[in-house]
């Protein structure tokens, strides 16, 4: 029987990572060129990553995090045996398209790559972790933008589909959790990360943005299917950059555009959930000249092949208004926001709300009525460590440790349904969006700098032994 200051029995706490933030060998055992490799810190970042600047391939100059991130691809067996110290349940990590499938338009799939993640998911379950497999985290091959556009291009299915087959018959009995794309929303805002576009000179940019959601959206519900065909084990869920909006005063037209914000994200897992558009969405494309082309069978797939549960990350809440003259903007993951000023922001801008991760949870829950998940939620800090790279960070035990509480008070006064936690960037890795290397999650410290630099040792910081309690006492260590 679980007691009132634990979650519920057999709750999945782990901990997220992202193979392109943290695998590095670009080009080792095959591996082919992806978008997120030719991806570089610095200024030139945001217009890359929002496809407003084409880079597809390295250029002298710029400093290319993800060639090495923390080279994971040859610790991982030192990585996973922490992560199993700590006591996760489960680790989320994601498959690189392009150790699978190089250029992405084979018919088969390269042996080396598939052998890394069946060695890493075995690694996993020598100590009782259960995997939790982002299909796609923002990885698209470079040779399927240069000859196809990416998402835009409905040929994307094919090849999306077979790396799908691919991945489930192999790991069948090894993965039953996927996740079909990371933050789908994120189109919308990083259309080069989350679909492999760059706009031409003149283009309808939305027009661009909404044919490539639907093609991946459609790709996901045809990975649901074949995941529970190939596996009726197989549980298959969405993802969603998440945090409600808030209007800004108690005028009207400022709830009405935070209104109007959440339906931007929430019109994906709408569809991935529902089944099928919804009508605001219809109207929006009506009013803007968008015409998506879809055909019957697409809407049949959307609508016999929903997924299993809805998964997102939580960063912050976000404050909306209809005034065009509140300017006061703050950061966060890609969104920005009008400036709450009730909240308190990190070292990066972003505001702190562990009570709109409950409020965030109950819109999800009231609207779906589905098992959720949450699958990316952190700090990310400066951290100093000592001599000996331990890292006394009390500031992210509180930050964590106030979001768990939210959890809790939404699992126990509010009946969500909340299957698992897995806390961003478990081990340090490079931010998706700065490059940084300094703009650390991780209750492992790496050392490693935003040039590039270090020796890559891991080192425990405090929050490890915090995050340890919190496990093996299923929360009742937070008061």
């Amino acid at each position: 029987m679980t007691e009132r200051g634990q979650f519920p029995e057999g709750f999945l706490w782990g901990g997220a990572t992202a193979a392109n933030q943290c695998e590095g060998a670009y080009n080792l055992d095959g591996r082919g060129l992806a978008n997120v490799d030719v991806v570089p810190i610095g200024p030139d970042r945001e217009a890359i990553i929002t496809g407003q600047k084409k880079m597809f391939s390295f250029e002298e100059g710029y400093f290319y995090p993800a060639k090495e991130a923390i080279d994971m691809y040859h610790h991982y067996k030192e990585d996973i045996a922490l992560f199993a110290e700590m006591g996760f349940k489960t680790y989320r990590l994601s498959i690189a398209w392009t150790r699978i499938f190089p250029k992405g338009d084979e018919a088969e799939p390269n042996e080396a790559g598939l052998a890394f993640y069946e060695d890493l998911f075995k690694e996993c379950h020598k100590y009782g972790i259960e995997p939790l497999v982002t299909i796609t985290h923002f990885d698209c091959p470079m040779h399927l933008i240069r000859e196809y556009g990416g998402w835009r291009n409905r040929h994307m299915l094919d090849f999306y589909v077979n790396l799908c087959r691919t991945l489930f018959t192999r790991y069948k009995g090894l993965v039953k959790y996927w996740l079909t794309f990371n933050e789908i929303n994120m189109i919308l805002h990083a259309p080069f990360l989350g679909a492999g576009i760059c706009f031409e000179e003149g283009e309808n940019q939305e027009q661009v943005k909404y044919q490539a959601a639907h093609h991946e959206l459609v790709a996901s519900a045809m990975a649901t299917k074949i995941a529970h065909e190939i596996d009726p084990e197989n549980k298959v869920g969405c993802m969603l950059a998440a945090g409600q909006y808030y209007p800004n005063t108690a005028h009207p037209r400022d709830y009405w555009v935070a209104m109007e914000e959440d339906r931007k994200s929430y019109f994906f897992i709408d569809v991935q959930a529902r089944g099928k558009y919804p009508n605001y969405a219809k109207k929006q494309w009506e009013r803007k000249g968008i015409e998506i082309e879809m055909t019957a069978e697409d809407l049949d797939l959307l609508k016999n092949y929903t997924v299993d549960f809805v998964s997102f990350s939580y960063y912050a809440s976000r404050v909306a208004t209809g005034d065009p003259e509140v300017r006061d903007l703050t950061a966060g993951n890609v969104f920005t926001s009008i400036k709450n000023p009730y909240l308190k922001s990190s070292e990066w801008g972003w505001q702190i709300d562990p009570l709109g991760l409950r409020i965030t949870l109950n819109a999800i829950w009231d609207r779906y009525q589905k098992p959720m998940f949450i699958v990316e939620n952190g700090l990310g800090a400066m951290d100093t460590p000592d001599e000996n790279g331990y890292v006394a960070d009390d500031y992210r035990i509180a930050y964590l440790e106030a979001h768990i509480q939210a959890m809790r008070d939404a699992i126990y006064q509010d009946g969500v349904d909340l299957l698992g936690y897995t806390t961003w960037g478990c081990i340090d890795l490079v931010s998706a969006g700065t490059g940084e290397m300094n703009k650390r999650y991780g209750f492992i410290y790496v050392d490693r700098d935003n040039d590039g630099h270090g020796s890559l040792k891991r080192s425990k910081k405090k929050s490890f032994y915090w995050y340890k309690d919190v496990i093996a006492s299923n929360s009742a260590s937070i008061k």
